[in-house]
């Protein structure tokens, strides 16, 4: 009888024929993670690459006590951290400020329209989830989500404990470039619907 090779990785180690090399777990879930919109739960994790929840979760440890300086190196500039029963990439707080600063001088250029009406639904309906905003807009809002996050018109509220959807707020950004001191300032949107309801009501 053959004997058999006690390699996971050779499962999926073809790719039209070609041998693959073996997969290195820790950087396939830093490549993961560093796309990732939403917190990724460890069962996420372990489907998406194949490999076991226990590897996964280990391979998670071994990562943020890299990222934290604990295995020898620097302190990273970002952090692994787990949210709402998932894990993802973030900035580390203390570069908070570099990065808002980054973002507002080397991003000066206008929004898109899909941008401004996902940002008016949030300001509107705030604390509110993107699936919600999905919901509102009829069309997917994750790029143009990220891109509100990323010149810093937006921020993560809370993460729903149930669910794990991150719900989303307005932030005083947004506030200084409409020139208004507060939320209580923007125009009502009712007057500016066709049958002059608040057609986002059925969505709260």
């Amino acid at each position: 009888m053959p004997e058999m090779s006690n390699s996971s990785a050779s499962v999926v180690d073809e790719v039209d024929g070609v041998p693959r090399p073996p997969m290195d777990l820790e950087r396939a879930l830093e490549a993961v993670l560093m796309v990732a919109d939403e917190p990724l739960p460890l069962v996420s994790l372990a489907t998406a690459l194949g490999s076991p929840i226990a590897a996964v979760r280990q391979s998670i440890e071994r990562l943020v006590a890299d990222y934290d300086g604990e295995s020898g190196g620097p302190t990273r500039g970002f952090e692994l951290r787990e949210v709402g029963g998932g894990w993802r990439i973030y900035v580390r707080p203390a570069y908070d400020d570099v990065v808002k600063e980054f973002v507002l001088t080397q991003n000066p250029t206008k929004l898109s329209q899909a941008a401004l009406e996902t940002l008016a639904v949030i300001a509107y309906k705030q604390p509110i989830s993107r699936g919600s905003v999905a919901a509102i807009r009829a069309v997917n809002v994750d790029s143009v989500v990220r891109t509100l996050l990323g010149r810093g018109l937006i921020q993560e509220a809370y993460t729903d404990s149930e669910t794990g959807a991150i719900h989303y707020e307005t932030t005083p950004l947004l506030l200084t470039s409409l020139g208004i001191n507060s939320l209580d300032e923007l125009p009502p949107i009712s007057p500016l619907l066709v049958d002059g309801r608040d057609g986002f009501d059925d969505l709260s």
